[in-house]
């Protein structure tokens, strides 16, 4: 038994003490890490950007492959994985074969004919002073003339691009993706490998809680992705047909750009409707308007339907948020930060409602805003 020589009245004075010391210990840990982490994002965001989408694509790889293993349970976790990218590949490879050259025929007419557009679109808004002043605030990037600014300091970028240099100058786009592909194809095949890899770097006691937020982080991005990749075939498919219908040309690659911009949501359903819009001016006025009220009653069934639908196993997240997360994902990664913030911002969501106590009473602060009232709770409770 240990012997102590400090009397009761000196230990009663140093414990609270020591108490004090180790919460200010543990909001500077706390402190550190979110500093190290800002910093990280900052200097070498892309080459985080490139191991996020990896894991990502792992994710989608295992989630295949346990639904596979559910249905066949002979066969192995690598064989399935295995076999869910031969069957990804055969499927990519067989569309390229019989529908590539006519995809490919009407992307190269689609970007010839926005040209044309774009540049009779500014000579037109050339003519007169608002047009002139639009002009003159629209960066350089989108067709205007005011000068583009980086967002990021020289010292950043500088270390970035020296980190990176080998993704953008010698890969480029295509190397990328292949180091993407590759690097989620390993991830995919022993995610255990790497995800203990992970909690080696945290403290024993907290391994338990970091493997659960791990995991409840996985769960949720194979969720929304599943759930956004419905949500673009059906975007996409209802675009192509519905310009068909108006008779706007180029309809089958001007569906494939709305699915393939409805991954970010909200702004990519304007990028998405953009060249739509424009190409619709080229025919005429009213060819124009029937185009936006098309691409605005998709946007609403697939926000307030769809979405809803198949969603709703996935993280609930604020359209102020998302749209506040690809402003700073983008802001500080570029066009990668723009297209991966809605998962990113997914994940933190899911894994800080994991780690955060439940509200007593959710409903609460709403009865205090007024956005409810006693009345309207107890009808949503019988509705329940």
């Amino acid at each position: 038994m240990p012997i102590s020589f400090s009397d009761q009245a000196e230990r009663s004075e140093t414990e609270p003490r020591a108490r004090e010391l180790s919460k200010i210990a543990g909001l500077l840990r706390i402190t550190l890490t979110l500093t190290l982490g800002l910093l990280a994002i900052w200097l070498i965001g892309d080459v985080l950007a490139v191991i996020f989408a990896s894991a990502l694509v792992a994710i989608v790889l295992h989630g295949l492959a346990r639904m596979l293993r559910r249905h066949v349970s002979v066969i192995p976790y690598q064989g399935a994985v295995a076999l869910v990218t031969v069957v990804i590949l055969v499927a990519l490879f067989s569309l390229g074969w019989y529908s590539g050259p006519a995809i490919s025929d009407q992307f190269i007419r689609l970007k010839q004919a926005l040209i044309t557009q774009s540049g009779e679109l500014r000579t037109h808004l050339s003519g007169s002073t608002l047009g002139q002043m639009v002009l003159d605030h629209l960066p350089s990037s989108l067709g205007g003339n005011a000068a583009s600014n980086a967002s990021l300091g020289s010292l950043g970028s500088g270390l970035a691009g020296s980190v990176t240099g080998l993704l953008s100058s010698v890969f480029g786009i295509l190397g990328t993706l292949l180091v993407v592909l590759i690097a989620g194809l390993y991830f995919a095949l022993s995610p255990a490998v790497y995800i203990d890899g992970v909690l080696r770097l945290v403290p024993t006691q907290h391994r338990p809680a970091a493997r659960e937020l791990m995991l409840t982080a996985g769960s949720t991005l194979w969720a929304w992705t599943a759930g956004q990749a419905l949500d673009m075939l059906v975007v996409g498919m209802l675009s192509g047909i519905g310009l068909s219908l108006i008779g706007i040309p180029l309809a089958l690659a001007l569906g494939v750009v709305a699915g393939l911009c409805n991954f970010i949501p909200y702004i990519g359903a304007i990028l998405g409707a953009v060249p739509a819009v424009l190409l619709g001016l080229s025919l005429g006025t009213h060819e124009a308007l029937f185009v936006g009220i098309l691409y605005c009653v998709i946007q609403f069934f697939e926000g307030n339907v769809l979405a809803p639908l198949i969603q709703r196993r996935a993280v609930h997240m604020p359209p102020a948020l998302a749209i506040l997360s690809q402003t700073v994902f983008g802001s500080i990664l570029g066009a990668p930060g723009l297209i991966l913030a809605s998962p990113i911002t997914a994940a933190l969501l899911a894994m800080g409602d994991k780690a955060t106590a439940p509200l007593e009473d959710e409903n609460q602060t709403r009865r205090a805003v007024g956005e409810v009232t006693e009345e309207e709770e107890k009808e949503e409770k019988q509705q329940e």
